[in-house]
């Protein structure tokens, strides 16, 4: 018992977030009896691993000290190129139209990179100039043109199930979605837990001079950690466009504030350093069911943004809060 109940685990922000997510959870439900069901549980994970799988590169940007909002305009770009080859050469082959929009968001998180690298600049300035350059030659070149009409292994693989079970309301269970976001996130968590690389973006983010006088290869940092970003914008382009079975240039850009929003409120710290791939999962999950919430509470839309602006507040400044009574702890113990 005492592995399970150590008292460490009660002063990590995870656990905070996880009592949070099951109290307002329990509060949905006396609102709304059909919240905590099975289907409603399930299409909250099919409808959210979209946001999941971005939140997981955001997760690893806001590590290493920076912030990407292009990761949106990469996505559509990816997408779109995506649905014009399928549409284009009626390619109804699910596997290969997969892999169209990953080496796509990987060369243009590349891009990002080498411009963060060379000019020095904050990845926030840079990544909003490539977020509009992005998105706005998509529109020029494409004219904003929508795509809807696509082969049937594109359209078939939507609806498949990794497992189903039989519930009052009926068939439901868990979408190839929601397995790719869990695949990811262990995939992610393997990587800031036992690569080098991934205790390397830790250390810079946590100080980059420092980082940079121990020798590190700052450019290779980069490349990795806004490349991985592209490689995770290509598949959530993929899986956006199956999960509305429509491609819009103009549906993804906008909700970069929703994905950020999500990270934050899983604990990682804007100021870099600090962050992980379970507080990150919670972080979606409660950001999902808040907006759930609020749905349900019938609030017009722009409140919505409202609360988004709330949460990065409240979270950037308990996470900001946390960090500065950790140094003071560590000042301390210091001094004695």
């Amino acid at each position: 018992m005492k592995i399970f109940f150590k008292k460490e685990y009660f002063k990590r922000n995870e656990f905070y977030i996880f009592v949070v997510l099951i109290v307002l959870s329990l509060i949905l439900t006396l609102i709304n009896p059909t919240f905590l069901t099975f289907n409603n549980i399930f299409d909250l994970l099919r409808n959210n691993s979209f946001l999941g799988i971005l939140a997981l590169g955001e997760l690893i940007v806001l590590i290493s000290g920076g912030i990407d909002v292009s990761f949106t305009a990469i996505t559509t770009v990816s997408q779109y190129i995506m649905g014009l080859i399928i549409t284009s050469y009626y390619l109804d082959n699910i596997f290969l139209t997969f892999l169209i929009p990953i080496p796509i968001g990987i060369i243009l998180g590349l891009i990002n990179a080498v411009i963060i690298y060379l000019t020095k600049v904050h990845p926030v300035i840079i990544t909003i100039a490539t977020l509009n350059i992005y998105y706005g030659l998509l529109i020029f070149f494409t004219g904003g043109k929508w795509m809807y009409s696509f082969p049937p292994s594109f359209t078939n693989f939507a609806y498949i199930k990794v497992f189903q079970i039989s519930t009052p309301e009926g068939i439901t269970g868990l979408s190839i979605f929601t397995l790719f976001w869990f695949l990811l996130a262990i995939l992610t968590w393997v990587i800031l837990r036992y690569s080098p690389i991934g205790r390397k973006i830790y250390a810079y983010g946590g100080n980059a001079e420092a980082a940079r006088r121990a020798g590190f290869n700052i450019l290779n940092i980069h490349l990795f950690i806004y490349g991985y970003m592209g490689l995770l914008s290509g598949i959530a382009g993929f899986v956006h466009a199956q999960l509305g079975q429509i491609i819009q240039p103009n549906a993804i850009v906008g909700q970069e504030l929703d994905v950020i929003a999500a990270v934050i409120l899983g604990g990682a710290s804007i100021s870099g350093g600090s962050g992980s791939v379970l507080g990150t999962i919670l972080g979606v999950l409660l950001f999902a069911v808040i907006k759930n919430g609020l749905i349900l509470m019938k609030l017009p839309s722009y409140w919505h943004q409202v609360v988004v602006g709330l949460i990065i507040a409240i979270a950037a400044s308990f996470t900001a809060y946390q960090s500065k009574m950790k140094n003071k702890r560590m000042v301390k113990i210091d001094v004695e």
